[in-house]
């Protein structure tokens, strides 16, 4: 648990000072260290903690207004520091994608696991059951979407049957049974079946995000409509197999189109569950644009904001307008956007600016960011330092093994450990 929770970190993490002596995870805040003094290597993810706090609070208040419960997506993060704030926040439990995830999610204490995906290897069923039989408070969840599925987890004569939410999925789209027939069909398997307990209904909206609010609220409604419509129908057949029917969907773009539609009026009680992940870092592209539609339709102006940033030096500036970081596609996202300046710093001072408006990342290497400066090219020298905000923070955690948190005049005050 503490070489989880609590890491040594030394020079072979990306961002550690190369000639500082290891250090516990829980030590980095105690030694006094400010990202724009020269203690830390550039480049590097930082988290700003007024932001994750102020987030964090945010979504909590969300679901709590609608009368449902957050098992937010772990895989965003994959931080026990992050799952344990989820927690404390008063999440319901932290979503996986994987057993595997799932495994680091158990070791780091989380004891409701939901894995948005379908399980089918009798090595993932049985790592389940192990951790299950090891932890007699943990609850493991998985999603159900074919007969087929269903055949190789009955194959596998588990002691106890595992639980099961029947995916409703989309023509077009990823994984979920595409019509109410099948889904319904697929139910009453399962009902039926020994390997399993069917215990509510899934579904995914995230990918058809359009950043449209018309075509997105049609969208968002048919889909939970469907749900609704296979809970109720499964539900008057007496087909859970639970006291309690969790229904739940949510990505981080339309959470607040399916929220309202996570409570359906059942026989028995149900648990809406929200999956969101992106939310807790949020970003200043992607993501930033969807909610920024969500604050219009829930009247919201304080939404969530951007907590994560990427600072990286200015190492050259070999021709007119343009300058070259020191961050590239191994330290920032680039899968749904290129990053974009926010704030730089001169050399030898502490207190960043608002990058200008003319500033954009016109390109990413492994190693280099090719920003460009437009008119404000006199602005900028070698040795400064940039801040680049990013689009969609999945795919910049995972690039990183540790990031500082830090305070709004950028001291390091706090660090979390990543486990991808």
């Amino acid at each position: 648990m503490d070489d989880l929770l609590d890491p040594l970190l030394d020079a072979r993490f990306k961002g550690f000072p190369a000639t500082h002596a290891s250090l516990r995870r829980s030590q980095v805040g105690a030694q006094g260290w400010h990202v724009l003094a020269g203690d830390l290597p550039l480049p590097l993810a930082v988290v700003r903690r007024s932001a994750l706090q102020h987030n964090l609070g945010w979504m909590q208040r969300f679901v709590a207004d609608h009368g449902i419960a957050l098992a937010p997506h772990g895989k965003t993060t994959m931080s026990p520091q992050l799952f344990q704030a989820q927690l404390e926040h008063g999440a319901w439990g932290i979503t996986f994608a994987t057993v595997g995830q799932m495994a680091i999610g158990v070791a780091a204490g989380v004891r409701r696991c939901l894995i948005a995906n379908q399980v089918l290897t009798a090595l993932d069923l049985g790592t389940i059951a192990a951790l299950c039989d090891r932890h007699a408070d943990l609850r493991v969840l998985f999603l159900l979407d074919s007969a087929a599925q269903l055949a190789l987890v009955e194959g596998t004569r588990p002691a106890r049957p595992f639980e099961v939410l029947i995916e409703v999925g989309v023509p077009g789209g990823r994984t979920g049974c595409r019509g109410h027939d099948e889904a319904l069909a697929l139910a009453r398997l399962a009902h039926a079946s020994a390997a399993v307990r069917l215990c509510g209904i899934e579904c995914y909206e995230g990918l058809a995000a359009k950043g449209d609010t018309a075509a997105d609220s049609a969208y968002a409604a048919a889909l939970m409509q469907r749900v609704q419509a296979l809970a109720s129908v499964c539900d008057g057949e007496g087909l859970f197999d639970s006291d309690e029917c969790i229904v739940s969907a949510g990505g981080s773009g339309l959470f607040d189109l399916v929220a309202p539609a996570l409570r359906p009026t059942l026989s028995r009680p149900v648990q809406g569950l929200l999956r969101s992940g992106c939310y807790v870092t949020h970003d200043q592209g992607h993501y930033r644009r969807l909610v920024s539609l969500v604050n219009q339709r829930i009247g919201c102006g304080d939404g969530l904001q951007a907590a994560m940033e990427v600072w990286a030096t200015v190492q050259s500036m070999p021709e007119p307008g343009l300058a070259l970081l020191t961050a590239g596609r191994r330290d920032i996202s680039f899968d749904m956007g290129l990053p974009m300046p926010v704030a730089w710093c001169p050399r030898g001072q502490r207190v960043p600016q608002p990058a200008p408006a003319g500033w954009s990342i016109s390109g990413l290497n492994d190693q280099h960011a090719h920003l460009r400066l437009g008119d404000a090219a006199g602005a900028l020298a070698v040795g400064d330092r940039v801040a680049l905000g990013l689009s969609h923070p999945c795919t910049t955690f995972d690039k990183w093994r540790w990031m500082p948190i830090v305070d709004d005049d950028y001291r390091v005050v706090d660090a979390l450990v990543t486990w991808f």
